[in-house]
């Protein structure tokens, strides 16, 4: 469990202070991989030793840019490699914290669609095996996940995603651990009424990917649930503009809700398997996670944000995530 009073959370490279996290990014990955994408053995994509120096040199460049700690929340089920994130952060002494979980039902592997549709005790099930990778480590491994992973997709959320939201928040009653989702920019406000009505608190849970919708209401309804509000995909612009997320957040900072938006820009550094080509591969890799540092930020003090508000989105909500005191007893 975590503690409320002096907070620890898993890295891959074991638990770490919750206070020594200093600048984090929420939600980037060091590689993905579609379901399926090991059986095409003659496009295999980049080898373990690529992956593992772009992910070196990528950290080593926030490294150089303040930052010490980022969350790679891949779900089981789209190329997570625990042992490749944990050799990366020994050689370049950064946290990184992965997670445990699975994706939405559009490209969810067909055993675990099959096992929370078809199995009255599919959502139990699943909750225990994210409890033993929170509590006791990935497979064989020791290496222990650091946040919970479940995601909802475009459509109106499923019966297999509903069983996996319950069994997210039945994982984190029975850890202590936070839910991080994904969402297409939609559905988030229900995520949260199916988390809390499995028992997890809101404040507990990040609702991802938020900054895809441009409805000011919709981003309200989420923060004045008591969630965590996702402006994660900053760079991806075929998505949304970054001038449209930059407009979302100024709102919802000027409505009094700085303290709960998450900032991060979802990079896939590496592509497990090769589904893409051409400018649309280029346009996921080739997008910095330094983005928001780089770019987004100088258009942030132009705004009129000064640098308490900028430690508050890097440095103090990423911390306030990561226990489990309410809103009404943050510092």
């Amino acid at each position: 469990m975590i503690d409320p009073i002096q907070p620890m959370i898993n890295t891959v490279t074991g638990a770490v202070p919750v206070a020594s996290l200093g600048r984090t990014l929420m939600h980037e990955h060091l590689q993905i991989g579609f379901p399926g994408w090991e059986s095409d053995i003659l496009d295999p994509g980049p080898t373990r030793r690529d992956v593992i120096m772009r992910a070196v040199d990528r950290i080593q460049e926030l490294q150089a840019s303040g930052f010490s700690t980022l969350v790679d929340p891949c779900p089981n089920d789209m190329g997570r490699d625990v042992e490749l994130m944990a050799e990366v952060a020994t050689r370049t002494g950064f946290n990184l914290i992965c997670a445990t979980g699975f994706y939405h039902d559009g490209i969810a592997a067909p055993y675990w669609r099959m096992k929370l549709t078809e199995s009255v005790d599919g959502s139990k099930r699943l909750a225990e095996l994210m409890a033993r990778e929170l509590e006791f480590g990935v497979e064989h491994t020791g290496i222990k996940a650091g946040v919970i992973k479940v995601a909802t997709g475009h459509a109106p959320i499923s019966l297999y995603e509903r069983r996996l939201l319950i069994a997210g928040a039945e994982a984190a009653a029975m850890t202590g651990a936070p839910v991080t989702t994904h969402t297409d920019g939609v559905h988030g406000p229900e995520q949260l009424e199916i988390l809390a009505s499995a028992g997890l608190p809101p404040h507990r849970a990040i609702v991802g990917h938020s900054c895809g919708n441009p409805d000011h209401d919709y981003h309200m309804e989420i923060v004045r649930a008591g969630a965590f509000i996702g402006f994660d995909r900053f760079g991806l612009t075929m998505i949304r503009s970054d001038e449209g997320r930059i407009d979302s957040l100024l709102a919802i900072i000027r409505a009094g809700a700085i303290n709960q938006i998450i900032v991060s820009h979802d990079t896939p550094w590496c592509l497990r398997g090769s589904i893409w080509g051409g400018d649309r591969l280029a346009a996921f890799l080739d997008l910095s996670p330094l983005h928001f540092t780089r770019n987004i930020i100088p258009q942030l003090r132009s705004a009129g944000m000064v640098d308490k508000q900028l430690d508050m989105l890097l440095i103090e909500n990423p911390r306030r995530y990561f226990t489990e005191l309410p809103p009404d007893a943050w510092p």
